[in-house]
C-alpha cells in the first residue's frame, strides 16, 4: 500500500479499505471506547473512592479524639469537680442583698480607719447579669499616698469581692483619689428567673 492507495480511499465505504487501513481504524476505535471508558467509569470510580478515603480519615480523627476523651474521662470529671468547688467558694464571697449595705459601711470604715477624708461615695444603679448583680460605687478620697495604698490593701482584704477601676489620684502631699469602686451580690432563684425572661428574646406577632 503507497501514498496514491491512502488517497484513493473512499471513508462513506469502510468496506473497501484495504486491509491494513481496516486493521488500523479497529485499533483506533477500540483506543477510543476504552479512552472513554476510562474518563468515564474508572476517573469517576477514583473520585469517588478519594472522596471515601477523605471520609474515612475525617471518621478516624473523630474517634481517635473521642477515645482520647474516654481515655481521660477520670481525669475530665476530677476538674469539673475542682472547677464547681471554686465556683462555689467565688460565690460565697458574693454578698447577697441583704449583706450589700452592710458591705458599703465595711468599705467607708475601711476609708475611715486610715484618716481617708470622704469627699464623695456614691453607690450606683445595679446592674443585673446572668446570676449575679455589678454594683458599681463613685468614690473620691483624700489622703496621703500611704493612707490610699493601705486603704485599697484593706478593702482588697475583705471577705467579698470588691475591685477597683478608673483610679486617678491627683494633687501634692494630700492627695485626691477617684476611682469606681464594684462589688457584686448574687441574684435569689426569683431574681435569676426574672432576668432570664427579661433577657429572653420575644417573638414578633403573627401577621393574620
Amino acid at each position: 500500500m503507497n501514498l496514491e492507495d491512502l488517497n484513493n480511499i473512499d471513508l462513506q465505504n469502510p468496506a473497501s479499505w484495504p486491509l491494513p487501513i481496516k486493521v488500523g481504524a479497529i485499533i483506533a476505535i477500540c483506543i477510543a471506547i476504552l479512552a472513554a471508558g476510562y474518563f468515564l467509569r474508572i476517573e469517576g470510580d477514583r473520585e469517588n473512592l478519594a472522596r471515601l478515603e477523605a471520609e474515612e480519615q475525617n471518621l478516624r480523627q473523630a474517634y481517635l479524639t473521642k477515645k482520647a476523651f474516654a481515655i481521660n474521662l477520670p481525669a475530665y470529671k476530677q476538674q469539673m469537680v475542682e472547677m464547681e468547688q471554686t465556683f462555689g467558694s467565688l460565690l460565697r464571697q458574693l454578698p447577697d442583698s441583704a449583706e450589700v449595705p452592710d458591705l458599703l459601711v465595711d468599705i467607708t470604715q475601711a476609708g475611715l480607719g486610715r484618716g481617708l477624708e470622704f469627699v464623695l461615695f456614691k453607690p450606683e444603679r445595679e446592674r443585673p447579669a446572668e446570676f449575679y448583680s455589678e454594683l458599681p460605687i463613685s468614690i473620691k478620697v483624700k489622703g496621703t499616698y500611704h493612707e490610699l495604698a493601705q486603704f485599697i490593701s484593706d478593702v482588697a482584704a475583705l471577705p467579698r469581692i470588691v475591685t477597683f477601676g478608673s483610679v486617678s489620684i491627683k494633687g501634692s502631699g494630700k492627695l485626691t483619689m477617684s476611682a469606681k469602686a464594684k462589688t457584686y451580690r448574687y441574684l435569689d432563684e426569683d431574681e435569676i428567673s426574672a432576668q432570664a425572661a427579661k433577657n429572653k428574646p420575644k417573638r414578633g406577632r403573627r401577621r393574620r
